[in-house]
């Protein structure tokens, strides 16, 4: 697992007000220096000089300018007045001590004013990578939907411009191919702005679950028979498993989980090849696993499958990249996992692992 910069974030500290910031730095110099003076006589006052200058650093990558200097100037001065012999006044006997003072008040607001455009630096840097990311993602949004969403737009277009100005020309069998197109063009277009729909919900952090009893078999039935109307060139494999108890989900996002691997499998497996379902659970836990036999998966890839608009090289198109990343999105609202794997003998397989309430309709009728 790799962990990106813009990932570790301090403590969202600036957030508070300047009031509020003034106030924690202030009460953070003066708990650190009750401390050091409480062990004044075992660790004496040059330690607790650097003690305080950790803590005036501490604050600097926390809070604003005003609330570091602040810090820096009363470290000082607690330090001058507590710490620095003849105790409790601002008066220095030892030429020594004064130039250690200085030195440490103008260490201290240094310290304070580095550290602190430092931690600036790294924020801006950091805005910067994110706003480049921004670009590069909207950047392939773009591509992607220049080319996913234009060619069954113009499908439907071109198809509709010849009936509507040759229809009389044409013969039946014409007609019925064009309309043909334009049914096809339509649930791909359907498909697409489903999915944008969906990436939305997921990434605005609105998604809800609406639990609901659900029959697995029932489901993936369903969603078997809507994907084979669209396709007859593979064999998808699906028997129903009569030991299943009830499972509390989210019927629609648990459908759209299905119909979204199912028709990845579809779409990037040769001709012919078998597509197979099976549903069982362990535990309370609904696992489903999708297998096909057909090319699998790099493994150098597997990673970067269920990422934001990924496709693997050298694939047709056909794809906007986001439909196994809402199976991911959709799976873990659920708090559920989903796993891909190469088959041994050829193929891939994805695992959905969803924690459920259970029940077996026997019970439900009882209840």
């Amino acid at each position: 697992m790799t962990v990106n910069k813009s990932d570790l974030k301090l403590p969202e500290t600036r957030k508070y007000k300047l009031p509020k910031q003034l106030l924690i730095s202030v009460a953070l110099v003066a708990v650190v220096s009750t401390v050091c003076f409480l062990l004044s006589d075992l660790i004496g006052y040059k330690a607790s000089a650097l003690i305080l200058l950790v803590t005036v650093s501490l604050v600097a990558m926390m809070f604003d300018i005003l609330p570091v200097l602040s810090a820096a100037v009363l470290s000082a001065l607690i330090w001058n007045f507590f710490f620095i012999p003849p105790l409790y006044n601002f008066h220095i006997n030892s030429a020594e001590d004064l130039l250690m003072f200085l030195m440490y008040f103008v260490i201290a607001l240094l310290n304070a004013v580095l550290t602190f455009k430092i931690r600036q630096a790294e924020r801006s840097a950091r805005d910067k990578e994110e706003k480049e990311n921004t670009i590069k993602l909207y950047n392939t949004l773009l591509n992607s939907l220049s080319h996913e969403l234009r060619t069954p737009v113009a499908t439907i277009i071109g198809a509709v411009d010849t009936l509507k100005e040759s229809k009389d020309r044409l013969s039946s069998a014409h007609q019925a191919e064009l309309l043909a197109q334009i049914d096809t063009a339509s649930v791909r277009l359907n498909r697409q702005v489903e999915n944008l729909l969906n990436m939305s919900r997921l990434e605005s952090s609105m998604l809800k679950l609406h639990l609901d009893w659900c029959d697995l078999n029932e489901l993936i039935f369903s969603v078997v028979q809507k994907l084979s109307v669209t396709n007859n060139k593979h064999q998808i494999d699906f028997t129903a498993n009569d030991q299943l108890p009830l499972f509390k989900l989210d019927t629609g996002l648990m459908e759209q989980i299905f119909h979204n691997i199912i028709y990845n499998a579809i779409q990037y497996t040769p001709e012919n090849s078998i597509i197979k379902i099976n549903a069982t659970y362990h535990s309370d836990q609904c696992v489903i696993t999708i297998s096909d036999n057909g090319n699998g998966f790099p493994e150098n890839e597997i990673k970067f499958v269920f990422d934001k608009f990924y496709r693997l090289p050298h694939t047709q198109s056909g794809g906007s990249g986001l439909g196994l990343s809402i199976a991911k999105g959709f799976t873990e609202a659920h708090n559920g996992q989903i796993k891909l794997e190469n088959n041994i003998e050829g193929g891939a397989k994805f695992t959905i692992t969803i924690p459920a309430e259970t029940s077996f309709i026997n019970n439900l009728k009882n209840d």
